[in-house]
């Protein structure tokens, strides 16, 4: 696979190794469609919750935050999910493990696996989904795109990781 740039013909950022950030994210029963499984569209509620949690240690926590990214503005611009396997209701959460997958000129990609957390289950942990969501820096003021700044992609690269592990990527 080649290594595609932005429009500033500048590469993204990929293939450091951070640590997967574990988001415990609580399903509803609103959640379950009528094949009494997490509707495949819920999915999208349940990685934006773990987004919203990481990005408030990531950004604004004790971490290597810069809290600018967030108040100026993060627009999604594409999801991508690979569902690996039906996740029925329970009271217990889902893991998402998530970190920063490519780091590009006005944007970044957020990679996550969708797991049962520790001590739920037995065995194996199973992998619900994998998924990516591409985030687009967003000037709210000037309703534009706009440039990371260096701040920023020093905040940004401190959780990137590899691609989502996805099985087949589309091209």
């Amino acid at each position: 696979m080649t290594e595609t740039s932005d429009a500033t013909g500048t590469p993204p950022e990929t293939g450091a190794q951070a640590t997967p950030y574990a988001a415990q994210v609580s399903l509803r029963w609103s959640d379950m469609d009528a094949y009494a499984h997490i509707n495949n569209v819920q999915f999208l509620r349940l990685l934006e919750d773990a987004r919203v949690i990481a990005f408030r240690d990531w950004f604004e926590g004790g971490g290597a935050g810069d809290k600018t990214l967030l108040d100026e503005g993060v627009l999604v611009s594409r999801h991508e999910i690979e569902y690996r396997r039906p996740l029925g209701f329970r009271h217990a959460p889902v893991e998402i493990q998530m970190w920063v997958s490519r780091i590009g000129g006005a944007g970044f990609d957020v990679a996550y696996i969708v797991t049962d957390p520790d001590g739920v289950g037995e065995g194996e942990r199973p992998v619900y989904a994998v998924a990516e969501t591409e985030l687009a820096l967003y000037d709210f003021a000037s309703e534009s795109p706009r440039r990371m700044r260096p701040d920023e992609r020093t905040s940004v690269r401190a959780h990137l990781g590899e691609p989502a592990p996805f099985r087949r990527r589309r091209r």
